[in-house]
């Protein structure tokens, strides 16, 4: 008998597979990164229709197979309906997904990392947030969290504020990291600083975020 595991995690990805069954990618609590196939859910009768959707937080029971894992149910506590409903914030969304697939491994522990794209989420559909602020402070705690941020840069005149904004999102805990906002001048100085440490250090470009950049 196949021995049932439980794990907590999101879909970060999902395809179709021949007629009715789909793989997705759940980035989890427990194991990291993992690859799954959930059968028959694409079925208009399915109970894992609308579970095995990106975006999707919750509960999964699964059981490992030859190459991969096989869900076979879900217990979902959060589908983050918010983002369906508003098409920009959906898109930050679909780039928050796509840099958690770049940077998370199997049987790695990527609990910050679920717990910052959770966080991250949450943000999105927040009215007092700006979409464009998260997603640099998203951007920034994602290469603090994998090692690589250097910190502010040392060459440049920045605005003192823009100096405290990146030292609270390197040193924050992820629960308290979306609790600020800034002044346009200093939102455009932490563009600047993401977007050069991207450019360094993350070595693929991001479908999602061409949608973002002409937004």
């Amino acid at each position: 008998m196949q021995e049932i595991t439980e794990i907590t995690g999101m879909i970060i990805k999902a395809e179709p597979i021949g007629e009715y069954d789909r793989r997705v990618v759940l980035l989890t609590r427990e194991k990291g990164k993992i690859s799954a196939f959930a059968r028959g859910s694409r079925k208009p009768s399915s109970r894992l229709l609308a579970a095995t959707n990106p975006f999707s937080f919750g509960v999964f029971k699964l059981y490992a197979g030859k190459s991969a894992y096989n869900i076979v149910d879900a217990s979902i506590s959060n589908y983050f309906e918010g983002l369906r409903e508003d098409y920009e914030s959906a898109y930050y969304g679909m780039y928050f997904l796509e840099v958690m697939d770049y940077y998370t491994r199997e049987n790695n522990d990527e609990k910050e990392m679920l717990k910052l794209l959770y966080q991250s989420l949450r943000a999105l559909m927040h009215e007092g947030l700006s979409n464009v602020l998260v997603r640099y402070i998203f951007e920034m705690k994602a290469m603090v969290i994998n090692g690589e941020f250097p910190g502010m840069p040392a060459e440049g005149k920045w605005e003192e504020s823009t100096r405290y904004a990146v030292s609270y999102i390197e040193g924050s805990g992820i629960e308290k990291l979306y609790t600020f906002t800034v002044t346009p001048p200093v939102l455009q100085e932490l563009k600047q600083i993401a977007d050069t440490y991207r450019a360094r250090f993350v070595d693929r470009s991001f479908k999602s975020l061409e949608i973002v950049d002409n937004l």
